[in-house]
Order: C-alpha cells, then sequence, then structure tokens
C-alpha cells in the first residue's frame, strides 16, 4: 500500500517536472524571438550609419571644400531635391478617376485602350476613326494650358515683358511645390515656353494673372473662347489644371487642338524637347513632359500633357502618320500604363490596317 502511494506521489511530482521544463522552454523561445526582432529592425539603421560613415570615409575633403565653396551648391541640391520629387508625385495615385468611377473604362474597344475616353481623327477631314467615350465630359487637367497659351498670344502682348513669380501664383488646389520660386523674373515668352513644354503651373498662373484685365478676366475669355470653337462641353475655372472642375471632352478638345496647331509659336513651344532660363545667377533647364515629343520618333506637330488624380493621364496632339496628318486624344489613363501607349497602340493599328483610313465618319 506504501509503496503504491509512493509510487502515485513520484509520477506526480515528475508531471510537475515536465509542466516546469515545457513552460521554461516557452520563455527561451519568446526571448529568442524578440532579440531576434530587435536585432532584424535595428539592422536597417545599422546599415544607414555604416553606409553613411562610409560615404563620409570616401568623400575626400577636397571635393567637399570644392562643393561648400561654390556658390550655387546649395541652389543645385534643392533643384535635384525637387526633380526627384517630381516623378513620384505624377504617378502615384491617391483615388480613382473621375472616369473610373463613371466606369467608362468598362467601353469594350478593338484596339483594347487603357484611356478611359480617346478619340482619332483625320485633321483634315474629319474622319474618325478610333472612338471611345468621345462625348464624355472628365477632368484634363493640364490640357487646360493649350486654351491658356492660345488666349495668351491672341491677346497680342510683349512677349518680352517681364513678369514676376508672385505668392498669388501659389498652388492652393493640390499644394504642388515649383522650381519658379517666389520673385522669379522672366520674359512672357519664358513663361508661355515652359506652361506648355513642361506643364510649368506657377509659370501658366502668372500668365493668366497678367492677361489684360487680369485673372477673372483670362478665365472668362477662356469659356468665352470655348464657346466660340464649339465646345460646348468644355468650362475652365482656373487657368493651370490643377483643379478637377476644368473638364471637358475628347470631341471639343479635338477642337481646340485643330486651332491651336495654327499658331505657330503653340506649335514650336509644345513640340521643343528642352529649354534653358536664367534665374539669377543660375540657368533652370526644363524638359518636355511628353516622352514621344524628348525621343523624336513621332512626326509631332503640336501636344499637350495633363495629370491629376481625378484626371489620370492625358495626353492630346497633332501628328503625322502614314502621310495623314491626325489629332489624337486620349484621356483618363490610368495605372501604371504609360501616357503614349494608346498612340503607339493606335499607331502600330493603322500601320496594319490601311483600310482603316476608308471610314466615312466624321466630327461636326
Amino acid at each position: 500500500m506504501q509503496s503504491r502511494i509512493l509510487g502515485d506521489r513520484l509520477k506526480h511530482f515528475a508531471t510537475l517536472i515536465t509542466r516546469a521544463l515545457f513552460q521554461a522552454s516557452l520563455v527561451c523561445a519568446s526571448l529568442a524571438f524578440a532579440s531576434a526582432h530587435a536585432a532584424d529592425a535595428a539592422a536597417p539603421a545599422e546599415s544607414a550609419s555604416a553606409a553613411k560613415s562610409t560615404k563620409s570615409k570616401t568623400h575626400k575633403p577636397a571635393v567637399k571644400r570644392k562643393a561648400a565653396s561654390s556658390a550655387p551648391a546649395s541652389t543645385a541640391s534643392r533643384t535635384t531635391h525637387v526633380a526627384t520629387r517630381t516623378p513620384v508625385r505624377s504617378v502615384v495615385r491617391a483615388e480613382p478617376s473621375v472616369g473610373e468611377l463613371e466606369g467608362l473604362h468598362a467601353t469594350e474597344d478593338p484596339l483594347n485602350l487603357k484611356s478611359g475616353v480617346a478619340l482619332v481623327l483625320d485633321a483634315e477631314t474629319n474622319e474618325v476613326l478610333v472612338a471611345k467615350n468621345p462625348q464624355a465630359v472628365v477632368p484634363i487637367a493640364s490640357i487646360t494650358k493649350l486654351m491658356t497659351g492660345l488666349l495668351v498670344v491672341e491677346a497680342h502682348q510683349p512677349l518680352d515683358e517681364k513678369i514676376t513669380i508672385t505668392a498669388d501664383d501659389r498652388d492652393t488646389e493640390k499644394g504642388t511645390g515649383s522650381r519658379l520660386a517666389f520673385g522669379t523674373t522672366l520674359t512672357r515668352g519664358e513663361l508661355l515656353h515652359l506652361a506648355l513644354m513642361s506643364s510649368e503651373n506657377r509659370a501658366a498662373h502668372a500668365l493668366a494673372r497678367n492677361y489684360p484685365g487680369g485673372l477673372d478676366v483670362c478665365i472668362a475669355a477662356m469659356n468665352a473662347k470655348a464657346r466660340e470653337l464649339g465646345m460646348n462641353d468644355t468650362h475652365y475655372i482656373e487657368p493651370t489644371g490643377l483643379s478637377s472642375q476644368n473638364r471637358s471632352s475628347a470631341e471639343d478638345l479635338a477642337r481646340l487642338v485643330k486651332v491651336a496647331h495654327e499658331v505657330p509659336l503653340l506649335r514650336e513651344f509644345t513640340t521643343s524637347k528642352e529649354a534653358t532660363v536664367r534665374v539669377g545667377r543660375r540657368e533652370l533647364a526644363f524638359h518636355s513632359t511628353n516622352g514621344l515629343v524628348r525621343e523624336g520618333k513621332w512626326d509631332i506637330g503640336l501636344q499637350k500633357t495633363g495629370f491629376i488624380n481625378e484626371a489620370g493621364k492625358c495626353m492630346v496632339m497633332q501628328a503625322e502618320l502614314y502621310g495623314r496628318k491626325l489629332i489624337m486624344v486620349f484621356l483618363d489613363i490610368t495605372g501604371r500604363t504609360p501616357r503614349a501607349a494608346d498612340a503607339e497602340r493606335v499607331r502600330k493599328w493603322l500601320g496594319s490596317n490601311p483600310e482603316a483610313f476608308s471610314h466615312e465618319s466624321k466630327l461636326q
């Protein structure tokens, strides 16, 4: 009897020991995991610190003195910072576009275009070759600047007149920055060039602000010009395109492109690849926002690009393909699709389908 009781006690004691060892192993495992997690979290900071240390060691003092003694060095650093930030901001989309919300991308088309709205027509005959939601009214972003530029040219103000960028030209819609700091003074011609080629917002706003009668008169003139051209679905509330309330249709914009192409200065400025302007003691280089212009493989007579979240990526242009002068309008290009992708699709399609030029539909 006693031996049985002793055996039961030994079994109970063994069970207690087993439980204690198991719990101890859990504690050890938790501590090990926490330690590893802390090491992983510290690794990037250590790598950054090591990289910084390595960088500081590999850079020779002579180079540092040269940068420090150069007056434009800090300015160049700021310019580089803006240049690296701008492309990121232009593709990161925080919300669906108006075209996506309205289901425009669900419209089927034979070319599988990525644009929610598209129109391609012969500039001389108005023969429609491609159409996808051509009457849909959507935000047009910086395509707005094409109308702004047209009004500035038609006002016949001196292109060599000096205009100063002020705080009134600040972006109050999206809060974007600009390489044209407040106090920068350029000629009207230079500002027009930057607005059309590089889509410079402060340049466009300053041009409208210095329009005869001021900003409000300029915006009213933009809307009046739209009505004059038969752009009945178009409305502007500001001159840059930063507002999503600037809206139009592909059919309306085709009319604008056709008229704008008749103005030599607009053709020149919208199709130039780059320009340099002097700001104080510095020279700033600006480039075209249109990759097709930069590459130089297309025969483009006039173009303008645009982007805001609500509009997606946009592009209008007049280009000659296969002996025909065509007007192309692509709006609400969403996702990671390059802005020029649909233009390339149309070009390849026309090249392999010459009969496409035999359509009889026309934009009235």
